[in-house]
Order: C-alpha cells, then sequence, then structure tokens
C-alpha cells in the first residue's frame, strides 16, 4: 500500500528522534542528549489499529544559521517537507516556545501542508505556562506528548490518521536491498546521491556527516532497490564518542538486513587497513559483496591502471576474490550502470542453488584431485545438500569432520567455485559426521546422490 507521509520537524533537540522511535515502535534513530545527532531524513511505518504511515525524522531545523553544515540539514527538512502530506511540528515543552520555532512555524505554514503541533517532554504537571504559550504559533489542536514515556503517542496518531489521506494500492516492492559501506569520507553518500540524481543523503567534507542508516527506496533501470546508506566505520581504537560507536553499531546492523554490499574503497587512498576490517565485517555477515572503487576521476590517466588495482585489491583482501571490482565517481557518475550490473548479478549468484547429486559429484571430483588423510584415514564424503541461500551453504557429511584443516576447506569452495560460480557471495560448509555403515572406516562410505 501506498501510505501517507508524515515528517517530523522542529528545532534541534526536542525530541524528534525519540518521537519518531515511538511511533514506528522501535529504535530506528539515533538519540543523545546533544543537539544535532540526525542529519538526513530517516524513513519508518507507524502503525495504529489497522491505519499505517510512513513517518519520516528529519534533523535540527536552524533557518538561520550560515553554517554549511546546517544549511545541508536544512535542505534535507525543505524536502522532506516537500513530499510530506502532514507535519508533525515538535516544540520542546521545558523550554517553552522560542523564536527559532517561531521561524519554523512561519515557514511551514507558506508550505501549505496541515500542521498538528505536538509539544514534547510533558512528563507532569507545572508546564500549563508551557502549553498555553504553544498557542501563539497559530496551529490547533495542541497536542502533549512525552517521545521517552509514550504518553499523548496514541492521540496524537489518531489526529494524525484523521487528517492524512487514506491508503492506496502501491504496485512496487521493495527490491534488492543494497548496503553502502566502507570507512568515513571515501564518498559513499555521494555515490547514493549520484544514482539518485539528487541530494537524498547529507553530503560534507567532514567526516562523520553521516551517523544513521539511511535507506531509500530506488528505481534503477526499470528495478527496484532498497539502498541503504550507512554511517563511516573507523577503527575501534579510534571510536571514542558513543554517539560514533553507536553509528558503528547501526551500520554493522544494516548489513544483516541487506542482500547485497558495496564496499566503497577511495582511489586516490588505495586499501587501507580499515578497509580489510569493513570487508571482514561483510563477508563475517555472509553478505554478497561488490567492490567500488570510488573517486577514480581524481586518478590521474596513466597512472595506474584498472587493472593494478584490481590486483591490489585481490592481494590485500584475499577473502575477496570472489567479488567483482568497479570503477566509479560519484561527481562524473562514472560506473553506475556496470555497478548496478554486478549488484544484480552478485545477488542472483548468492540465491543459487545446486542438486544434491551436482553438488555431491563436485565434491567428490575435488577430493580425488587431491586426497586428504588424518591418522592414515582417508576423507571420504559420503552425502552432501545445500541447506541455505545467502550465502550459499552446505552440510557435507564426511568420515572426518574435525580433521580438515581451513585450508582444504578453502580448496574444497575454490572447487565449487569454478563448477558454479557464486560470484561475490561468500560460501559456508558444514562438516558432518557421517551416518550408518561404515561411517569412520576408509572406502566404505555409502554412496548417496
Amino acid at each position: 500500500m501506498l501510505r501517507p507521509i508524515i515528517a517530523i520537524v522542529g528545532r534541534p533537540n526536542v525530541g524528534k528522534s525519540t518521537l519518531f522511535n515511538r511511533l514506528i515502535g522501535r529504535r530506528r534513530s539515533l538519540v543523545r542528549d546533544v543537539p544535532g545527532v540526525t542529519r538526513d531524513r530517516l524513513y519508518g511505518t507507524a502503525a495504529f489499529e489497522r491505519w499505517q504511515a510512513t513517518v519520516v525524522d528529519t534533523g535540527g531545523f536552524d533557518p538561520s544559521s550560515a553554517s554549511d553544515l546546517v544549511q545541508g540539514v536544512r535542505r534535507q527538512v525543505l524536502q522532506a517537507v516537500e513530499e510530506a502530506d502532514l507535519l508533525v511540528f515538535v516544540v520542546d515543552g521545558r523550554a517553552g516556545v522560542t523564536g527559532l520555532d517561531e521561524e519554523i512555524a512561519t515557514i511551514l505554514r507558506k508550505s501549505g501542508r496541515p500542521v498538528l503541533l505536538a509539544i514534547n517532554k510533558i512528563d507532569g504537571g507545572g508546564q500549563d505556562a508551557a502549553i498555553g504559550d504553544a498557542y501563539r504559533l497559530g496551529f490547533t489542536p495542541v497536542l502533549t506528548v512525552s517521545a521517552e514515556h509514550g504518553r499523548g503517542v496514541a492521540e496524537l496518531l489518531e489526529a494524525c490518521r484523521e487528517r492524512a489521506p487514506a491508503t492506496v494500492p502501491e504496485a512496487t516492492s521493495e527490491g534488492t536491498r543494497v548496503a553502502i559501506i566502507g570507512r568515513p569520507n571515501v564518498g559513499k553518500s555521494s555515490l547514493v546521491n549520484a544514482v539518485l540524481g539528487h541530494e537524498r543523503v547529507l553530503v560534507h567534507d567532514q567526516p562523520g556527516t553521516t551517523r544513521d542508516a539511511v535507506d531509500t527506496p530506488l528505481t534503477f533501470r526499470d528495478r527496484e532497490y532498497l539502498l541503504i546508506d550507512t554511517a563511516g566505520i573507523r577503527r575501534k581504537g579510534k571510536v571514542t564518542e558513543a554517539l560514533e560507536k553507536l553509528s558503528v553499531v547501526m551500520a554493522l546492523k544494516s548489513l544483516e538486513r541487506c542482500q547485497v554490499a558495496v564496499l566503497v574503497l577511495d582511489a586516490a587512498e588505495g586499501v587501507a587497513a580499515q578497509d580489510a576490517h569493513i570487508a571482514g565485517y561483510a563477508n563475517d555477515a555472509g553478505r554478497a559483496t561488490v567492490v567500488a572503487v570510488n573517486k577514480w576521476d581524481l586518478v590521474p590517466p596513466g597512472l595506474v591502471t584498472k587493472s593494478d588495482v584490481t590486483n591490489q585489491i585481490y592481494e590485500r583482501l584475499p577473502f575477496l576474490e570472489h567479488a567483482p571490482v568497479c570503477f566509479t565517481s560519484a561527481v562524473t557518475r562514472l560506473g553506475l550502470r556496470d555497478l548496478f550490473d554486478q549488484v544484480d548479478a552478485v545477488a542472483a549468484e548468492a540465491q543459487k542453488r545446486l542438486q544434491p547429486g551436482d553438488l555431491l559429484s563436485t565434491l567428490r571430483q575435488a577430493v580425488e584431485r587431491r586426497p586428504m588423510s588424518a591418522r592414515g584415514v582417508a576423507l571420504r564424503i559420503q552425502s552432501a545438500q545445500q541447506v541455505a541461500v545467502s550465502p550459499p551453504t552446505f552440510a557435507v557429511r564426511v568420515n572426518l569432520p574435525d580433521a580438515i584443516h581451513f585450508s582444504y576447506e578453502r580448496y574444497l569452495i575454490n572447487s565449487l567455485r569454478h563448477a558454479y560460480g557464486f560470484a561475490g557471495s561468500p560460501i559456508r560448509l558444514l562438516f558432518r559426521k557421517s551416518v550408518g555403515r561404515g561411517a569412520g572406516r576408509p572406502g566404505r562410505a555409502r554412496r548417496r546422490a
């Protein structure tokens, strides 16, 4: 269903993100007791009885600041206002109405959108003056809430339902979920904006601009995607602020819910040690991966070839030898089509299933080419079957499950890749003890295709 869009707006640190999390029923947006935590537009779904709406969390709106970063946040807020069907204007019931609240109220009236005024942080008595003062902003009704404790939230949702347009059927689906991951300031958000053709995610030359994992639906060449832009992941030793630690945790959670991870590298800096750590996160999560060497337009022609860079990536990230490498530029839009071709390809490869007979035959042929034994007993494969996709996972019954070295396991995985591809996707082998007659003796494993 195409749900009505409700944007939460207000000045910094009035509790917009806390209210957003309360409305959608989970911790989707970062919350800290400092202004300016939320910078991009975040989307979630609020449900009230059988009614649903898309709720948008926005950064603190300051119309007067000349800071580049604050101006970028302001553009994000204005875009949210433009696309919304209904606005929830949040003010701080403890601080009362400020001059900045009045400036925001003037802008919201000019937008022509219906506005609900929510006075937040109403946790008890003694705040009647702040409530009465809010009426001079010119919006009715005035609703009181405590986002932190949940008071008044049901009444707010009911008011939103009464004023928002009805839902309509929607034909599109979510599509492939793609997480954009990488170190700070390698151009992740710029790449997302280049694909979309507009500033969906705030871009600034200050590292760490993106803090939340930002979800954006995208239709590209008639295919559906959900792009997840994430905070730059730094080394644990360099993550000192509690807020940045939360950003990293949410970036790692994004890997858990994506289908494909696009690891963005900086072409001018090459492969750094932290790139290996981040790639390892994606590999450990079992996610199909595409490597995007961004800012390729900044590399002088003839200085280094794409082949040289690709070889360097595979040399320093050997566990990603199966991942395709693309060369992109967010500024010139270089390589975007190739990038999405590879995203589609690795997403499909991660879903590939093998027939038990073909799988067993391939693994047994690999063992014949390179036999393995332990204490004079030769390795025998009794059976094999695929038990999962994304990542492709295979349960293999053998007579020596505890004796298989990781290097031999890697050999078997490479044999499967040579035979069936699985480009971009990790492969998992689960070795289990043979069962039945002759399970532990050489030459007696029962064949089963």
